[in-house]
C-alpha cells in the first residue's frame, strides 16, 4: 500500500524522479530513463521548463507544425500549430490552399473588453447598496491608480464598473461586473490585481459605514462574450465547385450540416470540436491558456439557451458566404511569451501580431479547421483522408519496420485505412 510524501515539493528533481519511479512504476529503471530522456539538452532551457510549473520531473512533447498559405485580410500567414491529432494540419493546409484563390480569409475585430466580478453578499435594503455603490465609484477607481497607470498609459485600463444585483438567481447576491481593456496582454493578472483592491475599498467603506457586506470573491471571467472576432470567407458558386460535386449541390449540403449543427447539442459538440482543433492548436503554440478559450467560447456557443453551432453558412445571390464569431481573449506579450522558447518562435513566424492580429489569425485557424471538415462529411466522408493520416500512427504502435512502413503507405494508397486492414497487411508483408 502507497504511503503518503511529505516535503515532496523540496525534493531535488533527481529524488521527485526516484521516489516516483520506485513508488509508482512497475519498472523504475526504464520510467528514470525515460523521464531523463524527455530532459532538453541545453540545461539553461530545461531549467526555464522546470521552473513553470511545480514538481517538474520531465518534459511532455507534443509536435510542433505549421500549416502554410493563409491569407488573411491580405497577408500570407504561417500558422504555428501543436497538436498530436492526425490529419489536422494537413486539414488546415488544405482549406487555407483552396481559399487562397478564393480571396482567402477576411476577419473583422467586434470588440476587446475583458470582464472580471467581485462576488459578495448582502441583506440590506437595495436602495441603500446602490446608493453606498456610487459613493465609492471614485474610490474604488483612484485605489488601484498605481496598479493601472502602465495600462492607462498604453491606452488600456478599467473601462467599467457597475453594480449587478444578482438575488433573482442566488439570494443575497450581488457582484462588482468589472470591464477592462488590457491591449497585448492577455491581462490575467492585471484584472485580478484590481478586483482584490476593489474588494479590499468595498470591505473597508462598508465597514466604515456600518453595511454588512460578506465578499466571497474577486476573480476575472474567462466569459468574454464582447472580446469578440469575426472570420470569414466568401467565393461564388461556381467557384465552389469541390471533389466532383457542383457548387449547388456543395453549398445546400455544407448548409444542412450547419443547420444540423445547430438544432442538436450531440452533433454540435463534436462539430465545434473541430473548430477547437484549429483554435487549440494555435493558441498553445502561442503560449496562451487554452483551457480558458475553450471554456469562454463553449459558453458562447450556449448564449443563446442552448448549445449551437460556433459557424454559419448561407448563399445571397450568386454568392456562398462562410463566418464564424469566437470570443477570444489572448495575449503577445507577458506570461510564456517572454519566457518560452519555441513560443518566442511561433510569435516570430506570425510576424509578431498584436493581441487583436492574433485573435483574427486564431479565429481563421478555426473556421479553416471546420471548412476542411465539413468538406470531407458532406462529400468523401471524414474517414478516407483522416485515416490515411493515421496510417502512419498504426503502423508504428503495430511495429513496423521502416521498409514496411513505405511499402504499406503505397499499398493503402487507394485502399481503405483500417486497424483491421493495416494489422492483415502488415501481418502479410512478414510473412512474405
Amino acid at each position: 500500500m502507497h504511503q503518503p510524501v511529505v516535503g515532496f515539493s523540496k525534493f531535488s528533481k533527481e529524488d521527485k524522479i526516484d521516489w516516483v519511479a520506485q513508488n509508482y512504476t512497475k519498472d523504475p529503471k526504464n520510467a528514470k530513463i525515460l523521464l531523463e530522456r524527455y530532459w532538453n539538452s541545453d540545461s539553461k532551457v530545461q531549467k526555464v521548463h522546470d521552473e513553470f510549473i511545480e514538481n517538474t520531473l520531465s518534459n511532455y512533447y507534443l509536435p510542433f507544425a505549421v500549416a502554410p498559405n493563409f491569407l488573411i485580410d491580405g497577408n500570407l500567414h504561417v500558422l504555428p500549430m501543436v497538436i498530436e491529432e492526425s490529419s489536422v494540419v494537413a486539414a488546415a493546409g488544405k482549406a487555407a490552399k483552396f481559399w487562397l484563390d478564393r480571396g482567402g480569409f477576411k476577419t473583422t475585430i467586434v470588440g476587446t473588453e475583458k470582464v472580471g466580478q467581485v462576488h459578495f453578499f448582502y441583506t440590506g435594503q437595495k436602495e441603500k447598496l446602490q446608493s453606498f455603490f456610487l459613493d465609492i465609484k471614485n474610490e474604488l477607481i483612484e485605489n488601484v491608480s498605481d496598479i493601472t497607470q502602465s495600462m492607462r498609459k498604453r491606452g488600456g485600463g478599467i473601462s467599467s464598473i457597475e453594480l449587478r444585483d444578482k438575488t433573482g438567481e442566488l439570494a443575497n447576491y450581488y457582484q462588482l461586473h468589472c470591464t477592462f481593456e488590457t491591449l497585448d496582454a492577455m491581462g490575467a493578472n492585471f484584472i485580478n490585481s484590481c478586483l482584490e483592491e476593489f474588494a479590499k475599498t468595498l470591505e473597508r467603506q462598508a465597514a466604515a459605514q456600518g453595511i454588512e457586506i460578506e465578499v466571497t470573491m474577486s476573480i476575472l471571467s474567462n466569459y468574454v462574450p464582447n472580446c469578440l472576432v469575426r472570420a470569414e470567407a466568401s467565393c461564388s458558386m461556381e467557384q465552389l465547385n469541390i471533389d466532383g460535386v457542383s457548387g449547388q449541390e456543395f453549398s445546400k449540403k455544407f448548409i444542412n450540416a450547419i443547420a444540423i449543427a445547430k438544432s442538436d447539442p450531440h452533433r454540435a459538440v463534436t462539430h465545434n470540436k473541430g473548430v477547437m482543433n484549429g483554435v487549440d492548436a494555435l493558441v498553445l503554440a502561442t503560449g496562451n491558456d487554452f483551457r480558458a478559450v475553450e471554456a469562454g467560447v463553449h459558453a458562447y456557443a450556449s448564449k443563446d439557451g442552448s448549445y449551437s453551432s460556433l459557424t454559419h453558412a448561407e448563399i445571397r445571390g450568386d454568392q456562398f458566404r462562410f463566418w464564424i464569431e469566437l470570443p477570444l481573449a489572448l495575449g503577445t506579450v507577458g506570461g510564456l511569451t517572454s519566457l518560452h522558447p519555441m513560443v518566442k518562435l511561433a510569435l516570430e513566424i506570425l510576424q509578431k501580431p498584436s493581441a487583436e492580429q492574433l485573435m483574427r489569425i486564431v479565429a481563421v485557424a478555426g473556421l479553416a479547421q471546420n471548412f476542411a471538415a465539413l468538406r470531407s462529411l458532406v462529400t468523401t466522408g471524414i474517414q478516407k483522408g483522416h485515416m490515411k493520416m493515421h496510417l502512419m500512427n498504426l503502423l508504428n504502435q503495430m511495429g513496423a519496420s521502416e521498409l514496411e512502413k513505405k511499402e504499406l503507405i503505397t499499398y493503402f494508397k487507394d485502399k481503405t485505412v483500417n486497424n483491421a486492414a493495416v494489422k492483415e497487411a502488415l501481418q502479410n508483408i512478414k510473412k512474405g
